[in-house]
């Protein structure tokens, strides 16, 4: 019998998922294309780059994790075409035939037009941008150890956190405990000096998808840590070391993280027709791309509206995107054996966000009831190393939280790279 070739293009949840569920699978080859040659685990990126946990706690090499299953193939690569009428990919690393393509690219971080924060904020969405976040941060804490200009000063102690949910609550939650715990052992110079945290978002709530109970528990929680919270404040600029507001507020910064939205990508190739006005691709119940012979979209890039359930498609979760690969792998297995394919339908377990030490919060949905406080917590960190692809990340991160619930933290004082030439010496102190 002749193998089929299953092309993915994407190693996030969905694309992962559905690779090794496919693993040593009779009659498929399976070929996994991304940017990189690891996965990572998005949820913990904003634990890297506050210096909880290091990369190799979140991220595994794609051909370290396929050892074991003979029909797993990585190629490193973008994806810059998709030709239908030849069942084949342009990567920027070659060509690729195909039988069956998967596309699992997930979202990339929405600016909404504004050249501005596109240019000069600081996004959370990939690896590098949470290493960038931690030098960054590490990097104005070691300027402003020797600034003497005082407007410069006034401007750092500001950091601005656009976008409200789990995300921007989750860092600006760590960044808050940061800043009581650590920060005077690190900087001993800040110990009079005060550190703003702002946390903005143009919703009248944090954690806007969540219950009515998560939220005002967040937003007292994130009171109590000394974050200040901005809602209905909708950014519409970044420049000259200020962040501006639609209703003509502005707030004076060095530092704007941006995690206020996502949105999927297009791909050369396929019809215009086939994406909604928020550019997810349209997948029928079985993830297949109508109108495209032998193409499926899983995860964040696509939207699905056969789920009685979720009319208005899923939520871009990683949790959607896992159950996304695995019904998918299920149904090629079916196609394989001439047996009956099975519509998808997201089983939702609830949703979580961790606020601070000990403070978090969860929707459950079997029972359906909210937790918060030490309970939510836990639960949230039994989940997330549960959702970590490799043994060796789940020991990892253990080991790291454990430390770090024992008051001997990660090394977050490790700046990688070289301090930077432009640095403003000129207002260096005298010795």
């Amino acid at each position: 019998m002749q193998e089929k070739h299953i092309v993915i293009i994407g190693g996030g949840f969905a694309g992962v998922n559905l690779a090794k569920q496919l693993g040593n699978k009779k009659g498929l080859r399976v070929t996994l294309v991304d940017r990189n040659n690891y996965n990572f685990f998005p949820p913990l990126l904003y634990q890297v780059s506050t210096g909880m946990l290091d990369i190799s706690s979140i991220s595994i090499p794609f051909r370290t994790l396929f050892i074991g299953n003979k029909n797993l193939f990585f190629r490193i690569g973008e994806l810059e075409e998709i030709l239908p009428e030849q069942k084949k990919v342009k990567l920027s690393t070659g060509e690729v035939h195909y039988d069956a393509l998967v596309l699992a690219t997930g979202t990339e971080s929405n600016y909404f037009g504004m050249k501005n924060i596109e240019k000069n904020a600081l996004p959370m969405k990939t690896v590098n941008d949470a290493i960038k976040l931690r030098n960054y941060l590490l990097m104005e804490g070691e300027k402003y150890t020797y600034c003497t200009d005082e407007d410069e000063k006034r401007k750092m102690r500001n950091i601005v956190i656009s976008g409200a949910g789990p995300s921007g609550v989750e860092i600006a939650g760590m960044i808050a405990e940061m800043r009581k715990r650590k920060l005077k052992e690190i900087y001993p110079e800040l110990e009079s000096e005060r550190l703003n945290i702002y946390l903005v978002d143009g919703a009248p709530t944090v954690l806007p998808p969540m219950s009515e109970k998560s939220q005002k528990y967040t937003l007292k929680i994130l009171k109590k840590l000394g974050v200040i919270v901005k809602l209905n404040k909708m950014v519409s600029d970044f420049k000259e070391d200020r962040v501006f507001f639609k209703d003509g507020d502005t707030i004076e910064t060095k530092t704007l993280i941006w995690t206020a939205g996502v949105t999927a990508m297009k791909y050369k190739g396929l019809p215009e027709d086939c994406y909604d006005e928020t550019v997810r691709i349209r997948v029928d119940a079985f993830n297949k791309i109508e109108h495209c012979d032998g193409i499926y979209a899983i995860g964040d890039t696509c939207i699905q509206t056969t789920d009685l359930n979720f009319p208005n498609g899923h939520p871009q979760l990683g949790s959607v995107a896992q159950q996304h690969g695995k019904t998918l792998a299920n149904n090629f297995i079916a196609m394989a054996n001439n047996n009956k394919l099975k519509p998808f339908k997201y089983n939702d377990k609830g949703a979580m966000a961790i606020i601070g030490d000990q403070k978090a919060v969860a929707d459950m949905t079997f029972p359906k009831v909210t937790l918060t406080g030490w309970l939510a917590w836990f639960s949230w960190l039994f989940v997330h190393l549960l959702l970590l692809v490799s043994y060796r990340n789940r020991f990892r991160t253990f080991w790291n939280w454990f430390n770090a619930y024992l008051g001997k933290g990660q090394s977050q004082g490790i700046m990688i790279g070289k301090f930077p030439k432009d640095a403003p010496l000129s207002n260096k102190s005298e010795t």
